[in-house]
C-alpha cells in the first residue's frame, strides 16, 4: 500500500482543520447553508434524504486494517441519527410497510469507497480528524472533479497482470488531487486503470479507461478509451490512442480534460458528461485532444512527464509484503480444519471465493458482504472489525473494496485456506456465492437517496430471500445481477446481465428490467448496455420476472453454459417473452407511495 509522507499527513489534517472552521462558522450562522453546501461537498459530506451521508475515498480500493479498524469504530460511535431523525425516517418506512433503517453500518460503493448515511453533521469535524488519524479523508469524492481513481481488486496479484497499475493509479490520484484547472469541470470525472488483460474494472464504463498494455516493441504503455459512462444515456469510450508512453499519460490526461472543460455542455446537466460531448463531437473531439497534448509536449515543455525516478520511488509502497513463514506443524490441513460435513461447502469455497494469485503460494480470497437480512455491500462494525482481525491474521494486514461491493484478502497462503475459511464461516463472511445471483450490486436507493424514483434494498432482499438454496445457485453459475434506485445508475444496471432500474410512474414504485449487459469482464464479454424487455413492472412482480427468465435459462441451457453464454445463443426475445409473461398486471395496486425530497436533491445530483 502507498505510504503517507509527513506531507501527505499534513495536507490531509488541514483539510480537517479547515472542515472544522467551516463546521463552526456554519453552526454559528456566519457562514449561511448556501455557502457551506460546496466546501462540505469537497470533503464528501451530502445532505440526503433523513441525514448526511459520508463518502470516504478509497484510492484503488486499498485498505489497510488499520483504517478498517476505524470505519468499524466511525459506524458504532457516529454513524447514529438523532431520535428526531430516527423517529421521521421509521415513520416514512412504515408507510412503505417496512422499518428496514440499518444504523452503525459501513457500504461499500462499486468504486470502492465507503460511505456512511446517519453521521450527524454537526458530529462531521470529528469524523474527519479520526479518518485523518489513518491517513483517510473525502477529499474528491464528490463534486465536479476528477474522482476517486478505481483499479482491478487484484491489481499487482493478478496472473494474467501486464504491469501493476496501482504505482501509476497513485501518481494519477496525486496529480488530480485540487487540480486548480480541473476543480470545476462541467461535471463529474471518473477514471479506472488495469494492468491485466482481463478487464476486472469495467474500464469502458468510464470517463477515462486505461489498459496497460505492451507494444510489438515490449514497451510499456497505455491504451486509452474517453467517454465512457451510464445514467441516462449508457455509452461505451472510444478508444482514443492505441498506444501511449507510460510516462506520458498525465499529459494526455490533462490534454483529454482540457478539451473537456472547454467544450462540455454546462447549460444542461444531463448532457454535462464528457460522454455526450465525445459522442457529439467524435473525431472532431479526439482531433483537438491530439492538437492539445502536441502543445503540451512541445510548448509547455510536457510539465507532468513520470520520470523512472518518481515511479520507482511510488513503486516501492506497492511491494509484496514480506508474509511469516509458519512452521510445518502450524499448517492446517482440511482434514484438521474443515469437519467433514462441510467439506461440499468448502469446496464451494474455495470454487467461488478464491483466486489465484501471480506467487503460486499465495490466494486473493473474496469475503462476502451478501447476505439475508442485510443490504449489499453494507458491513456493521462488529464485520468491519472481524474483516480487520482477519486481514492481521491472513492477508499481512490488508484488503481490497472490489467493484462488487465485497472485500477482498489479497495475500492469502494457501495453507491457510481452511483456517481461514473456518474464521470467516464464524463471521458469516464466506457465503460461496462470488459472482452468483445473489452476489448482487445494490446502490442504496429510495431507502437513503433523496434522487431515487425507486427502493433497491428491498429487491434485492426479495431476490436473495427466493434463491437461498446454495445447490440452485450453484447450479444456475455466474450471473451479475445490478440494481439501481434511478437513472442515474449508481448500481450499474445497465451493465447487468440482468438489470433492475426504479422509475417513477404517478408516484409509485417500478422498475425496468434490461438483459444481456456486460461490464467487459472476461465472463461477460464486451462492454454493452442491456436491453429493456418492455414496460416496467411493479415491485411485487419483480422477483417473478427474474424467475421466468432464469427458467427460460435453465430450459435452453445446454450443459454448463452460463446465463450470459445462453442469453446471446439463444436471443433476446425469447427472454423478453419468458419476462413479460410474468406480469401480472394493473390489478395488483399495492405498491408503496415514494415520498419526493425536499430540499437535498442538489446534494445528490452532486453524488
Amino acid at each position: 500500500m502507498y505510504q503517507y509522507t509527513d506531507f501527505d499527513r499534513q495536507f490531509i489534517q488541514n483539510r480537517a482543520n479547515q472542515h472544522r472552521d467551516q463546521l463552526t462558522r456554519n453552526l454559528a450562522g456566519s457562514l449561511s447553508d448556501d455557502e457551506f453546501r460546496p466546501l462540505r461537498l469537497q470533503n464528501g459530506w451530502y445532505i440526503q434524504r433523513y441525514a448526511p451521508m459520508l463518502r470516504i475515498a478509497v484510492p484503488y480500493g486499498e485498505l489497510a486494517s488499520r483504517q478498517l479498524r476505524v470505519l468499524a469504530r466511525i459506524a458504532r460511535e457516529y454513524d447514529q441519527p438523532s431520535k428526531e431523525v430516527f423517529d421521521k425516517a421509521i415513520g416514512i418506512q412504515a408507510t412503505w410497510g417496512t422499518t428496514h433503517l440499518p444504523v452503525g453500518y459501513g457500504h461499500f460503493t462499486t468504486r470502492q469507497n465507503v460511505q456512511f448515511n446517519w453521521i450527524p453533521l454537526v458530529k462531521s469535524a470529528d469524523v474527519m480528524d479520526l479518518l485523518a488519524t489513518v491517513d483517510m479523508h473525502g477529499i474528491q469524492t464528490s463534486g465536479n472533479c476528477i474522482r476517486n481513481i478505481t483499479s482491478d481488486e487484484l491489481a499487482g496479484i493478478a496472473p494474467d497482470e501486464i504491469a501493476d497499475p496501482r504505482p501509476l493509479a497513485e501518481i494519477m490520484r496525486q496529480w488530480s488531487t485540487l487540480h486548480p484547472e480541473f476543480a470545476f469541470l462541467p461535471r463529474k470525472f471518473k477514471i479506472a486503470i488495469t494492468g491485466a488483460t482481463n478487464d476486472r474494472a469495467a474500464t469502458g464504463w468510464h470517463d477515462v479507461g486505461l489498459h496497460l498494455i505492451k507494444n510489438e516493441a515490449g514497451e510499456l504503455g497505455f491504451k486509452v478509451l474517453v467517454g465512457g459512462g451510464m445514467g441516462r444515456t449508457p455509452i461505451i469510450g472510444t478508444t482514443i490512442r492505441e498506444f501511449l508512453p507510460w510516462n506520458q499519460i498525465m499529459n494526455f490526461l490533462e490534454a483529454v480534460v482540457r478539451v473537456y472543460n472547454r467544450w462540455g455542455r454546462r447549460d444542461n446537466m444531463y448532457k454535462a458528461r464528457i460522454k455526450i460531448l465525445v459522442k457529439a463531437e467524435g473525431q472532431r473531439y479526439i482531433d483537438e485532444v491530439e492538437a492539445e497534448y502536441q502543445q503540451i509536449l512541445h510548448q509547455d515543455g510536457a510539465p507532468h512527464t513520470i520520470s523512472q525516478a518518481e515511479l520507482d520511488r511510488v513503486s516501492a509502497s506497492f511491494v509484496p509484503p514480506a508474509l511469516t513463514e509458519r512452521a510445518q506443524e502450524a499448517i492446517n490441513t482440511i482434514a484438521t480444519v474443515v469437519p467433514a460435513e462441510r467439506a461440499q461447502d468448502y469446496a464451494r469455497w474455495l470454487k467461488q471465493n478464491v483466486a489465484a494469485h501471480k506467487n503460486p503460494a499465495l490466494r486473493a480470497v473474496t469475503l462476502s458482504f451478501k447476505r439475508l437480512g442485510q443490504a449489499p455491500g453494507d458491513a456493521d462494525a462488529d464485520q468491519l472489525d472481524t474483516a480487520a482481525a482477519l486481514a492481521d491474521r491472513f492477508s499481512a494486514g490488508e484488503v481490497r473494496v472490489t467493484h462488487d461491493q465485497n472485500l477482498l484478502l489479497p495475500w492469502v497462503a494457501e495453507s491457510d485456506l481452511p483456517a481461514l475459511w473456518v474464521a470467516a464461516s464464524h463471521a458469516g463472511l464466506a457465503r460461496a456465492n462470488i459472482r452468483l445471483l445473489t452476489d448482487m450490486i445494490a446502490c442504496p436507493g429510495g431507502d437513503f437517496c433523496a434522487l431515487a424514483n425507486a427502493r433497491s434494498i428491498p429487491i434485492a432482499a426479495a431476490i436473495t430471500e427466493r434463491y437461498q438454496d446454495m445447490d440452485e445457485l450453484h447450479d444456475l453459475g455466474e450471473i451479475d445481477l445490478h440494481i439501481s434506485g434511478c437513472i442515474n445508475s449508481c448500481g450499474h444496471h445497465h451493465s447487468g446481465h440482468i438489470g433492475i432500474l426504479g422509475v417513477d410512474k404517478d408516484g409509485k414504485e417500478w422498475y425496468q428490467i434490461s438483459l444481456g449487459g456486460s461490464d467487459g469482464s472476461a465472463l461477460s464479454g464486451t462492454a454493452v448496455p442491456g436491453k429493456v424487455v418492455g414496460p416496467s413492472f411493479g415491485a411485487l412482480e419483480v422477483p417473478g420476472v427474474i424467475e421466468a427468465v432464469l427458467d427460460t435459462f435453465r430450459q435452453h441451457r445446454i450443459g454448463q453454459e452460463t446465463f450470459i453464454d445462453t442469453l446471446k445463443r439463444v436471443g433476446f426475445d425469447t427472454f423478453k417473452a419468458a419476462a413479460n409473461s410474468a406480469r401480472l398486471g394493473d390489478k395488483h395496486e399495492d405498491l408503496h407511495t415514494l415520498p419526493k425530497s425536499s430540499g437535498y436533491a442538489r446534494d445528490a445530483q452532486e453524488a
